[in-house]
C-alpha cells in the first residue's frame, strides 16, 4: 500500500458551549473562543455533529433575538457547505454505541446523551481535542482535551 500524499488537517471538535459561546458577544469568553476558531481554521476542520447542532440551535433560537440566532445558525450551515465545518450524523450504529456507553456510566447520570454521541464520534475520528468548558469529556476519562 503506498502511504498517502494527502496533509492531514487537525481536527477540532466543537460542542454546544463552544457555538453558543462563539454566537454571544457578550460571554465574557467571546474574543478568546473566536481567536482559537480562527487560528484553528486556517490549518484544521471543525467537526460537529447534527446533534449538537440540534442542542445548539435551539438553545440559540430560545435565548437569543430571531435575527441574531438565524444569522449565526445559517452562518454556521454555511461553513459546513463550504468545508469549513464538518458535521457528522449520528447514525442508528452511533446511537447504538452511546446507548451501550450510557449504560457503562451509570456512575455520571448528568451526561446528557448528545455528549455520549458526540464521545462516539470523537473516539472513532480520533479527535481528542474539543472546544467545550463541559466537564463530562475530562470525567469519561478517554483522553479528550477541553480547549480554551
Amino acid at each position: 500500500m503506498k502511504p498517502s500524499t494527502a496533509i492531514e488537517r487537525p481536527l477540532l471538535f466543537v460542542d454546544t458551549w463552544g457555538w453558543v459561546v462563539l454566537a454571544d458577544a457578550g460571554d465574557p469568553r467571546h474574543d478568546e473562543v473566536v481567536a482559537l476558531r480562527r487560528s484553528h481554521t486556517e490549518s484544521g476542520i471543525l467537526v460537529t455533529t447534527d446533534y449538537v447542532l440540534d442542542e445548539t440551535f435551539t438553545r440559540l433560537f430560545g435565548s437569543s433575538p430571531y435575527a441574531e440566532a438565524e444569522r449565526f445558525c445559517s452562518a454556521v450551515l454555511r461553513a459546513r457547505d463550504t468545508g469549513m465545518v464538518r458535521v457528522e450524523p449520528v447514525t442508528t450504529e452511533r446511537f447504538a454505541r452511546a446507548y451501550r456507553m450510557r449504560l457503562r456510566y451509570r456512575d455520571k447520570p448528568r451526561i446528557s446523551f448528545t455528549d455520549l454521541t458526540s464521545f462516539v464520534v470523537m473516539s472513532e475520528l480520533g479527535i481528542r481535542d474539543v472546544l467545550t468548558a463541559d466537564a463530562h469529556f475530562a470525567a469519561v476519562q478517554l483522553g479528550f482535551r477541553t480547549t480554551p
